[in-house]
């Protein structure tokens, strides 16, 4: 045990947290712009898997990190497109076509990059690029706290001023509150003169947006590659860490955050030959857990007005 609170109070566990909770965070954005349009997302972990191959790709024959970053948004656009037209134009359901989505991007991607590479599996053959780390002046002096925050990948850091761009986008522009009066109150948009439709569009697309630059952390920082269904189920953790944070932008940091301990506590534990296969479901179990206690303090609120 003592073993185990040294590894948490490490610096390179500290270091790991921040890391792996950065494509959780943008998932968990993702999905709170949607769900504050009252359409929620969950075609995300689809979302996420195909900008993440879109990125390697577009990096690989641009041979640029950062138009490959662009090439992995547009795409994260295009794909929430095709479920705002399903949804607001063709009148699907919105959790069928996510679902629909989600299944067809894991056998899409092999596809693909099987035509490109002749591979199933992995894009090693393709020349990508990887989005680079980031030393902050001055902060990467100080003792300890430099060696987490500084030197993190640049998605990392944009990721943090996604989050801020966002609180402000929501709370302090027009159209940030068409978005949650969309969600809230669609009755008072339509009597504004403001088509609701319209605005959960923008919202789905803002969302695969976002969603976008989570896939392409995980192929061209997390790893310098793509793999076959890379994601690995981050999209639907951070559909409980969205719940948890109540759809505000702080508080689903910290449940970001939470997800992404848990996530680098499963790994960590494997170096005390604990089977993979079991330390991997430390962040689902966590994960049934917090929205348990979640639901039953909502479910307590409720009995008490």
């Amino acid at each position: 045990m003592d073993k185990i609170v040294d590894v948490i109070f490490s610096i390179a566990f500290l270091d790991s947290v921040i890391r792996v909770t950065t494509p959780i965070l943008f998932a968990t954005m993702a999905i709170l712009v949607s769900d504050r349009a009252g359409v929620l997302n969950i075609g995300v972990e689809g979302t996420m898997l195909v900008s993440a191959l879109a990125g390697v790709i577009g990096s690989a024959f641009t041979q640029n990190a950062w138009l490959g970053l662009l090439i992995a948004i547009l795409t994260g656009m295009a794909y929430s497109g095709i479920l705002a037209v399903c949804h607001l134009k063709l009148g699907t359901d919105v959790f069928l076509s996510a679902i629909a989505l989600n299944l067809m991007a894991s056998g899409l991607t092999v596809f693909v990059l099987y035509l490109l590479t002749g591979d199933k599996g992995v894009s090693t053959k393709l020349p990508s690029k990887v989005i680079p780390n980031v030393h902050i002046p001055v902060i990467k002096d100080i003792p300890v706290l430099g060696d987490i925050l500084s030197g993190q990948n640049a998605l990392t850091y944009i990721a943090i001023i996604t989050l801020i761009l966002l609180s402000i986008f929501l709370y302090k522009t027009r159209t940030g509150t068409y978005i949650r009066a969309a969600g809230e109150l669609p009755q008072a948009v339509e009597t504004a003169g403001v088509s609701v439709k319209k605005i959960r569009m923008l919202a789905l697309l803002l969302s695969g947006a976002i969603a976008g630059m989570g896939g392409a952390f995980m192929s061209m920082g997390y790893l310098s590659m793509f793999t076959k269904d890379m994601v690995a189920g981050r999209g639907f953790i951070a559909l409980a860490a969205e719940a948890m944070g109540r759809g505000l932008p702080g508080l689903s940091l910290l449940s970001s955050l939470l997800f992404g301990f848990a996530d680098a506590l499963a790994s960590s534990l494997q170096i005390f030959n604990i089977p993979s296969q079991l330390t991997r479901l430390v962040p689902y179990l966590l994960t049934i857990v917090a929205l348990t206690i979640y639901a039953a303090g909502e479910q307590k609120k409720r009995k008490k007005l």
